[in-house]
């Protein structure tokens, strides 16, 4: 007797959806995490994305049902934001001009111009953005170890390591081993929402959830947590709209 099951295919890693006769590209991801399907709108378009053991024609099906809810948040994505020369970057929520200064050594600097404030940096063109990326992430890095060390100790919890990633949809992250990733893009915000996300994800370290305890915990330590929160509902979009460079994470 003859077995005729297939082995199932790997879904495209992109996709199209035919949206009022406009043709968008949609990226498919999968991922060993998710339980359900999904399907963001981050900064670099459409984002689908699927349970490890998905079939394709039910995520095909998914996007299908959720094109007009795709429609209505299209025309407001941002555009993708480089950091390029002549580019206006929010350091800490202040624009800064992105300005190369033509030396081949030397590090990113801030500076106040006639222009206004400007991030000097050094380097041949094709090297700049990513001393320019290198540098922000160390700022960040100290800006955010600074903070979630002073909500651990508000909450007498231990942070025991702190790391930067690049999500294109998440702030942070927090394990319960007491390591928390953030996002690189946190230090384009003002301090306050920095500070919001590190006592969010700090408050983790007490209740791994979003139940109202976990709400009351991040309160205890951050009063005005609503306007960091309020912030980045309203503004998140623009911020991950900045890209690292190709090839960076």
């Amino acid at each position: 007797m003859f077995s005729f099951l297939r082995q199932k295919s790997a879904p495209p890693a992109r996709t199209q959806l035919d949206i009022d006769g406009r043709v968008v590209d949609v990226t498919v991801r999968v991922s060993k995490r998710a339980r359900a399907f999904r399907l963001s709108l981050p900064a670099t378009g459409p984002l689908l994305t699927l349970p490890e053991k998905a079939r394709w024609s039910d995520a095909e099906a998914f996007l299908n049902r959720h094109r007009h809810w795709l429609a209505a948040r299209l025309p407001r994505t941002p555009t993708v934001q480089s950091l390029a020369h002549g580019s206006i970057v929010p350091l800490r929520g202040v624009p800064h001009r992105i300005v190369a200064t033509g030396a081949v050594r030397g590090r990113v600097a801030m500076d106040e111009t006639a222009d206004g404030p400007a991030l000097l940096v050094p380097g041949a063109p094709e090297h700049q953005p990513r001393r320019l990326y290198d540098w922000l992430k160390i700022v960040a890095l100290e800006d955010l170890t600074e903070r979630s060390l002073f909500h651990a100790a508000r909450l007498d919890v231990s942070v025991k390591q702190i790391r930067l990633r690049s999500q294109s949809s998440r702030w942070g992250s927090c394990s319960s081993t007491g390591a928390i990733n953030y996002n690189w893009r946190l230090i384009l915000a003002p301090p306050f929402v920095l500070d919001y996300v590190a006592a969010h994800e700090v408050a983790h370290l007490v209740e791994m959830n979003h139940s109202p305890a976990f709400w009351a915990t991040v309160e205890r330590t951050l009063p005005d947590m609503e306007r960091g929160r309020a912030w980045l509902k309203s503004h998140g979009r623009q911020l991950m709209a900045w890209q690292p460079p190709q090839g960076e994470a």
